[in-house]
């Protein structure tokens, strides 16, 4: 029983004791300061890592360049294209003119740089030629000067020539550069050499 009795009075003193402890630590010190809080232990600080490699960049991680193979020597140019042939001329031109008031017509012969009168016109050829071979077109062409200048009649002076044609005229085509007079037609027949005493 006695026994007891001293384990109820140790149990109740510890009770005390506690809550004494509890009520100093509650209660505000005599400077009407708070107490400061029991101090913590700081923890260990955390050990360092180890040293890790530098992370790598998207250049790093880029597979690298190929290498760029060196470029073959520029191919050599292409030749040339060979020069066009010459066209051939010749010494004279074939000529047919009409007279629209009396439908006379009148095929004649003219030389190169040498002034041919036909009725009322004057005719001169400058150049007389034909395509060449490597051309698509086979045709003569001549270039003349066409004055114009009535007939000289007896008693009477003569008129002074006017300009009426000067340019290409094309065997083949005769519409394409037409003479206008509103008497005479002339066109282009053929480019041949002169004829020796005409």
């Amino acid at each position: 029983m006695r026994r007891g009795g001293v384990f109820a009075v140790s149990i109740g003193v510890a009770v005390i004791a506690a809550a004494g402890i509890v009520a100093a630590q509650d209660a505000p010190s005599k400077s009407g300061q708070t107490p400061a809080p029991a101090p913590v232990a700081s923890p260990q600080p955390a050990p360092a890592p180890a040293a890790t490699p530098p992370a790598a960049s998207e250049d790093d991680d880029a597979a690298p360049a190929p290498k760029v193979a060196a470029s073959p020597a520029a191919p050599e140019p292409p030749p040339p294209p060979p020069e066009p042939l010459k066209r051939p001329r010749f010494t004279a031109a074939v000529l047919q003119g009409v007279d629209k008031i009396t439908a006379e017509t009148m095929r004649f012969e003219a030389k190169v740089g040498e002034p041919v009168r036909f009725r009322g016109m004057i005719v001169t050829i400058r150049a007389c030629e034909t395509t060449a071979s490597d051309e698509g077109v086979v045709d003569s062409i001549a270039y003349a000067d066409v004055l114009s200048q009535p007939e000289v009649l007896p008693g009477r002076a003569a008129a002074p020539p006017r300009a009426v044609f000067h340019g290409w005229m094309f065997a083949s085509s005769p519409s394409l550069h037409p003479l206008e007079h509103p008497v005479y037609d002339l066109w282009l027949i053929a480019c041949k050499t002169a004829t020796p005493g005409t």
